[in-house]
């Protein structure tokens, strides 16, 4: 769509501010956090390979060391990934951690290029949330860094590479690193018999042009008007040709065997670069109780979950409804080529069985509460839009007509509630992430909600959403799009503490 702003098509701000982080990586000690800081003391290190620890950090063997190395990922027989994981595996192992209780953290990057680690959903200092943008310097090539870290708040969280990937489709969050953080709350009642980890990811990428019509049924449920079409083609669209659950493609590894009458809780973590999904398991419902981690007010049964990027569901399911069955996404050609896992019950035989699930519109208002919202001491409007860029070239991400690269930082004041009005005006469903903190969904499309707390959320196409967060992390914040093709191409701000 046309802003009304000239695209800048050469290296972006992402770019300039991983290089320098890269040069100032080794050596570099990194001063403890402010005492009015939430996750309480700080202290890290970027070392160079053999270089020594700074007092500040915890001696010893780290409490979570995650490595940063090349790893083959086996998605089926005959077909192997060359990638990068973390700690040996796609998904990494699931890092168990105890809400409150600070631990040691080591990164050790055995990889050639600078690295990045995200805390995603995490309330941390930015020098340690993983973000070049707010300030974190990278592990350098060969390297090593070592911080403390105060694992808040509980729930599912998950760790992933910050790192640019541009037009590079082998590097970033297009690789295998990722995985799955859960903090354990304090107390937890603990209502179910097993719990299960899933983490979807899609392989074998590839740029693709694609012709963009305007979806009339999403611009019907907008409450903008339709913005006048861009003489420009669309530019690239990125496409997959494998994909799997918890490093497997369907049919192959081991199936999550279950019970008859067991109550599952499924941690679910969408860990696409690019691609929002839904989910279903025929014959049975997910009982929603937590989105991105934070309990709902109001949990509901559903069908069909949807995720869009970086989004985490929990979900107990219950079983009795014996048999082997696929828990997979409902596009047939995308399940076909590797999007689902089996559940078996114990004594089940046969194929695994799909049954198509009922179709419906994915709404958070469900999960919500009625109850009344503070008002906000401030609103903040962003307007998400679009520069396509034409058959050969990328398109450009503006928020309020504004390139990242642009962009001036927007300031805020610690202790206020501010309202951010997003209104999406492209018919992208957007998955937007604000590092550091979480947002009280308020109003989708007009329909007010509330009690719903996330830390990404999905702003559908032509449409409009108000989510409100308190300023009550100081430090430089980063708000972009989740979807890494438009992160990387203009889709993102910062915030700063005044």
């Amino acid at each position: 769509m046309r802003t009304g702003i000239t695209s800048d098509t050469s290296s972006t701000t992402r770019r300039d501010f991983l290089c320098a982080g890269a040069l100032a990586g080794a050596g570099l000690i990194v001063g403890g956090c402010s005492a009015d800081r939430r996750s309480g003391d700080s202290a890290g290190v970027a070392t160079s390979a053999g270089a020594q620890d700074s007092a500040g950090a915890h001696p010893g063997p780290a409490d979570v060391t995650i490595r940063i190395a090349p790893l083959l990922v086996e998605l089926a027989p005959h077909h192997v990934i060359s990638t990068v994981g973390y700690n040996g595996s796609v998904p990494a192992p699931v890092i168990r951690l105890r809400e409150g209780r600070p631990v040691s953290v080591e990164l050790i990057n055995e990889t050639d290029t600078p690295e990045l680690v995200h805390w995603h959903g995490l309330f941390v200092p930015p020098d340690i949330d993983g973000a070049a943008e707010e300030g974190t310097p990278p592990v350098p090539p060969h390297g090593t860094r070592r911080y403390m870290l105060t694992p808040k708040p509980s729930g599912t969280r998950w760790v992933h590479t910050h790192t640019l990937s541009g037009s590079d489709l082998h590097r970033g969050t297009y690789t295998g690193q990722f995985g799955i953080v859960y903090i354990e709350p304090a107390s937890d009642p603990g209502r179910f018999d097993r719990e299960i980890f899933l983490a979807t990811h899609e392989w074998e990428p590839f740029f693709g042009a694609e012709e963009m019509g305007t979806d009339a049924e999403t611009w019907r449920q907008g409450t903008v008007p339709h913005p006048p079409p861009d003489p420009k083609p669309n530019g690239y669209e990125v496409g997959y040709r494998a994909f799997s659950i918890n490093g497997k493609s369907l049919g192959y590894g081991e199936p999550v065997r279950v019970k008859r009458g067991e109550r599952v809780m499924f941690r679910i973590l969408n860990a696409s670069a690019t691609e929002n999904i839904q989910l279903a398991l025929p014959g049975h419902q997910f009982e929603v109780i937590a989105l991105d981690g934070n309990p709902v007010p109001t949990p509901r049964k559903v069908s069909v979950l949807a995720l869009g990027v970086a989004e985490r569901i929990d979900a107990v399911v219950e079983m009795n409804n014996p048999g082997v069955w696929i828990l997979g996404t409902p596009k047939d050609d995308d399940r076909r080529d590797g999007m689902g896992i089996v559940i078996e019950y114990a004594g089940g035989a046969g194929a695994p069985r799909w049954i198509a699930p009922p179709k419906g519109p994915w709404d958070y208002t469900i999960f919500g509460s009625t109850r009344a919202v503070p008002a906000p001491d401030q609103t903040i409007a962003m307007a998400f839009g679009k520069i396509n860029g034409g058959a050969n070239d990328f398109n450009r991400w503006t928020i309020n007509g504004q390139q990242f690269e642009h962009s001036t930082p927007i300031e805020i004041q610690q202790g206020r509630r501010y309202r951010l009005a997003f209104q999406n005006l492209t018919d992208d469903p957007h998955p937007v992430h604000l590092h550091r903190h979480s947002f009280e969904l308020v109003s989708i499309n007009g329909k007010a909600t509330a009690g719903v707390f996330k830390d990404t959320v999905v702003v559908p196409g032509f449409g409009t959403m108000d989510v409100d967060f308190v300023a009550n992390d100081p430090g430089a914040t980063l708000f972009h799009c989740h979807q890494t093709l438009h992160m990387d191409y203009g889709f993102m701000r910062l915030f700063k503490y005044a």
